[in-house]
């Protein structure tokens, strides 16, 4: 599991460099240029919300003060990104959640600090930024309290990773049967739609998604 301290120790960075996977790292100076560019944009001595729509739902490493539920419009949620080490694995790859242009996305909107900002974007651009398979966006996310403007991670169409348009049967499977050091990929979309029932929100794709996983893995494993 991703942690603040593994991340802040490069324990992440080593992580991805031994195991020389075929796909690019960018450097720290290109991951904080990227993060300096991005908060460029933001309203000096302001907190800073940040948008998750999966992982950084359950499992943002970063330090917050306040979490809502929000809306984006313009974007949605789809497993879009292989991913070869942390739920996959170079012979196995699994898939992870991207922003994909179009539609909207219910998700988690967390408040960062003004005073905290540094630290914490530094550990949040570590845990997302280290490959540059997003693009981080600022979006409108609208929320019962207000609406408030905030960080989102859109995928980067023109990363290896990128998985372009690919059949639910091949992301069934793939979740269904890769694993990674953290874990099976099939935890990270029961995950994710566990915390979204939890706060109210009901993904029809997401469900469906998960309840055709879980059948696939019950094949997978059956109960003797």
């Amino acid at each position: 599991m991703l942690t603040r301290e593994n991340i802040r120790d490069g324990l992440f960075r080593r992580m991805i460099i031994d195991a020389n996977l075929p796909v690019p790292l960018l450097s720290e100076a290109e991951v904080e240029a990227s993060r300096r560019t991005t908060l460029a944009r933001a309203d000096a001595g302001e907190d800073i919300w940040v948008f998750g729509y999966g992982s950084l739902m359950w499992n943002p490493a970063f330090h917050h003060v306040e979490r809502r539920v929000g809306t984006v419009h313009g974007f949605h949620r789809q497993f879009c990104l292989w991913t070869h080490l942390g739920r996959g694995s170079p012979e196995r790859p699994g898939l992870t959640l991207g922003l994909e242009r179009g539609g909207s996305c219910h998700g988690i909107v967390l408040r960062i600090a003004a005073a905290a900002v540094e630290e914490e974007t530094t550990i949040l651009w570590g845990r997302e930024m280290l490959s540059g398979a997003y693009i981080p966006s600022w979006v409108k996310v609208r929320s019962a309290a207000g609406d408030v403007r905030a960080i989102a991670f859109a995928i980067n169409r023109a990363h290896p990773r990128y998985t372009g348009r690919i059949s639910e049967d091949l992301i069934v499977e793939t979740i269904a049967l890769a694993a990674g050091p953290v874990g099976p990929c099939s935890d990270y979309l029961f995950n994710t739609v566990a915390h979204l029932e939890e706060v109210g929100v009901t993904d029809h794709r997401m469900r469906r998604l998960r309840d055709r996983v879980a059948e696939r893995c019950r094949e997978k494993n059956p109960q003797p």
